[in-house]
């Protein structure tokens, strides 16, 4: 088969974007961005938590922020959420459970659980939001 033919018989124009997008990992997200009367929004499950130790929810509400939601390394009752965002070049921050760090993957900057930095070049903190349970369901106040 020539070359020309595969690509037409592929459609390469029209089917790359959907391999590409087939192959990209995406944050799973919530069914609902509905943000409620307290400023609360669901963004996952305690048993997603449990699964993944960390939870990634990207555009919440009404806005473009993204949260990051880990156990308390200290007190497993307790969430902790972060945004995500490297405060040095904007990277996506993930959590790695074992050293008890988040690791920004494109300067290795590292930032505690609560989001203060460890080691740059990152000088300022990740900002926090408030989180908690109701039921199986963690909530997320973005404010």
């Amino acid at each position: 088969m020539k070359r020309r033919e595969f690509i037409t018989l592929v459609g390469v124009g029209t089917a790359t974007p959907l391999i590409i997008s087939a192959c990209t990992p995406k944050a799973s997200q919530p069914v609902s961005n509905a943000v409620r009367s307290d400023g609360f929004q669901e963004v996952g499950t305690l048993t997603e938590l449990g699964k993944n130790q960390q939870i990634l929810r990207e555009n919440l509400g009404n806005s473009q922020q993204k949260a990051l939601i880990i156990p308390n390394p200290t007190d497993n009752n307790q969430l902790i959420a972060v945004n995500p965002t490297c405060t040095h070049a904007g990277c996506t921050v993930t959590w790695e459970s074992e050293k008890q760090v988040f690791i920004c993957p494109c300067h290795d900057s590292q930032f505690s659980s609560d989001g203060k930095v460890i080691e740059g070049p990152a000088t300022e903190p990740l900002a926090s939001y408030e989180a908690k349970s109701e039921g199986d369901a963690i909530l997320v106040k973005i404010s």
